[in-house]
């Protein structure tokens, strides 16, 4: 397995595993109709390269034999809002972070996110899980994150009970 960044060859391929990740892992919650609306406005070939192009974003993909096994995004100069004081001074956002199980292609990420967030010298980098997530929280908390509020997450019209989790870096 390589990590590296995105470039805009890697557009199309990245919509299509995006969208299977978040469909395999979370489709069966939403009507298709909000699901759809969801991915053709969050995981769209516009989206992912805004994201490549901005230099406040950090899109890193995994290649496993070739193809995309797993990617993450990371936004500097963001902040969850919803997050009770005190506030960190300069936090960072993992937006996303999706993996095929196995072979510790997640943890290779987000360890890179981490040291990227260090690299650009933010005080905490923070993340909206799924409430009901289990393993993907026991992930997060493996690394040091702690849930510190609760928040909501729309996709279409459905809302989802997500927790705000935070690392102090």
């Amino acid at each position: 397995m390589r990590l590296r960044s995105a470039t805009a060859a890697d557009v199309d391929e990245l919509v299509a595993f995006s969208r299977q990740s978040f469909t395999r892992a979370f489709g069966h919650l939403y009507a298709a109709e909000d699901l759809a609306a969801f991915l053709d406005e969050y995981r769209s070939p516009d989206r992912f390269s805004a994201i490549i192009a901005d230099p406040d974003k950090v899109l890193t993909v995994a290649d496993q034999d070739q193809r995309i096994a797993g990617y993450s995004t990371v936004e500097f100069g963001a902040r969850f809002d919803a997050r009770p004081d005190p506030h960190p001074r300069s936090p960072c956002i993992l937006g996303q972070l999706y993996c095929e199980p196995g072979h510790g292609i997640g943890s290779a990420l987000l360890h890179r996110a981490i040291d990227q967030a260090r690299q650009r010298h933010c005080d905490a980098m923070q993340l909206s899980v799924y409430s009901e997530n289990f393993g993907a929280q026991r992930f997060y908390q493996r690394f040091g994150f702690r849930h510190v509020a609760d928040i909501d997450f729309w996709v279409g019209q459905h809302r989802d009970d997500e927790f705000l989790y935070e690392l102090p870096l």
